[in-house]
């Protein structure tokens, strides 16, 4: 069993591989479904699969998660590896949110995120029509407006009058006596 070191690029390829294949799989879902039902964390039945793997791979499975949690440093160069990792560390987290929620609210979930990012996008395309400046002070009001609320995503978006106004506001101040 491989213990010391770091797991090697070839090896977390595999990794990342292997689980995409698992967490594809009917049984793996439902695995980890059941583990919630039973008041289990769906992330302990996610790490138990991966140190499975690690068995399979000849790999100490609490070594190979250790590395795991190494990989932004050590292969902060490795621009493919590290965009598998954070689809690795993704597909994990759809997997356990899945889980959570079930097919039906997650559907919806994810429908509702796809909404939020269109409606992102189209605000970023609109802002680039204005100057810097200005789109420093519309971030700053999309800041402050997440701040109050929490970071709740949801008021990550203004409307095309919203950013109109704060442009209007910010070229024509209000009447300030001398």
């Amino acid at each position: 069993m491989q213990n010391t070191g770091m797991l090697s690029r070839e090896q977390l390829l595999h990794l990342f591989n292997r689980f995409s294949f698992l967490t594809s799989q009917s049984d793996f879902k439902e695995r980890i479904a059941d583990a919630v039902l039973d008041k289990q964390e769906p992330v302990a039945v996610s790490t138990a699969i991966q140190e499975e793997i690690f068995l399979e791979m000849g790999i100490d499975p609490s070594f190979g998660i250790s590395c795991l949690g190494k990989v932004n440093m050590t292969y902060e160069n490795d621009r493919e590896l590290m965009i598998q990792f954070y689809k690795f560390v993704a597909k994990e987290e759809m997997t356990c949110d899945e889980a959570q929620l079930g097919p039906d609210e997650y559907a919806e979930r994810t429908r509702r995120q796809e909404l939020l990012q269109e409606q992102q996008l189209e605000m970023l395309k609109l802002m680039r029509k204005f100057e810097l400046d200005d789109q420093s002070a519309i971030l700053e009001k999309l800041r402050q407006q997440m701040e109050n609320t929490d970071f709740d995503f949801e008021v990550s978006v203004l409307s095309a009058e919203e950013i109109q106004e704060i442009v209007r506001r910010r070229v024509s101040p209000l009447y300030k006596p001398r």
